[in-house]
Order: structure tokens, then C-alpha cells, then sequence
């Protein structure tokens, strides 16, 4: 499955695949592999890029139309 939002979210704030990598601390070909589908991405990391681009992790996979991230829990 190849998560085309990432991808576009990535070009949209004119960041390369090198950028998204630093910041998650990943190689560039393994951001790359997450990009294209071509490697599971850990939870972990999709919740870093919904942080980065302010979003929710649905959004990111395509499960809601919905950019705007979902309410914090008050503890």
C-alpha cells in the first residue's frame, strides 16, 4: 500500500525524503521504503508525522478526509 499522503504532505511543505528521515531519525531509504509501501511503518513513526504536520494518524493513512488532529485527552 503506498501512502500517498505522506508523500504529498512531504512535497506540499517542501521538505525531501532526506528532511522526514533526519527528523525521524531513519535512514533516507528507509523513509523512502514507508513512503512507497514497500515497508511497514511502526507505530511509533506515524505517530511522529502526525505530530510533524499537525494531523491525526487516520489522516495520514487515508481513513478519514478529516486534517485536523483529534482532541488531547485531559488528564
Amino acid at each position: 500500500m503506498e501512502y500517498r499522503r505522506i508523500r504529498d504532505l512531504r512535497e506540499d511543505s517542501d521538505k525531501t525524503q532526506q528532511d522526514l528521515a533526519d527528523y525521524l531519525k531513519v535512514a533516507r531509504g528507509t523513509y523512502r521504503n514507508y513512503e512507497n509501501g514497500w515497508r511497514g511503518i511502526p507505530s511509533a513513526i506515524w505517530s511522529e508525522l502526525a505530530d510533524y504536520y499537525g494531523t491525526s494518524v487516520d489522516f495520514l493513512m487515508g481513513k478519514t478526509n478529516i486534517k485536523e488532529p483529534y482532541s488531547r485527552l485531559k488528564k
